[in-house]
């Protein structure tokens, strides 16, 4: 399996992301929305936007793991933020950043979205990761 990450010239820049992701292979493998819970439930970093970024990217990396997949297969990531403000890039970013080199997460980060939503899961859940692979 090969997964290209790029962003062409003329796209704007620069971004924490990639623009743009090429994929060849047969197996798609999809982690659906992941959070800052540990295995047993408990919640992880409650009222900690970075906290909370981290430990969903740990648990969409076990997703991964689990199928045979890793960071470097991924075609595209897309989180889900609670009352999302621009002012919380920043935190959102160093949840990012903590947790990228434990993970095998490359940066800038394979395509992504970043949307801003009302409520998740429960009151607590501040950020939910979702991931999509691909493999031979």
């Amino acid at each position: 399996m090969t997964v290209r990450h790029f962003t062409p010239e003329g796209m704007l820049q620069p971004v924490p992301y990639h623009h743009v992701a090429v994929g060849t292979g047969a197996k798609h493998v999809h982690v659906s929305g992941q959070i800052a819970r540990q295995a047993d439930g408990t919640p992880v970093a409650p009222d900690d936007l970075a906290g909370q970024v981290a430990q969903a990217l740990r648990n969409t990396a076990i997703g991964l793991e689990g199928a045979g997949a890793s960071f470097a297969d991924v075609l595209r990531l897309t989180f889900y933020v609670t009352r999302w403000s621009p002012e919380k890039i920043g935190d959102f970013m160093a949840g990012v950043e903590a947790v990228a080199e434990e993970i095998g997460l490359r940066l800038p980060l394979p395509p992504a979205s970043l949307i801003g939503v009302d409520y998740l899961f429960e009151p607590d859940v501040l950020v939910e990761v979702e991931a999509t692979a691909l493999l031979d």
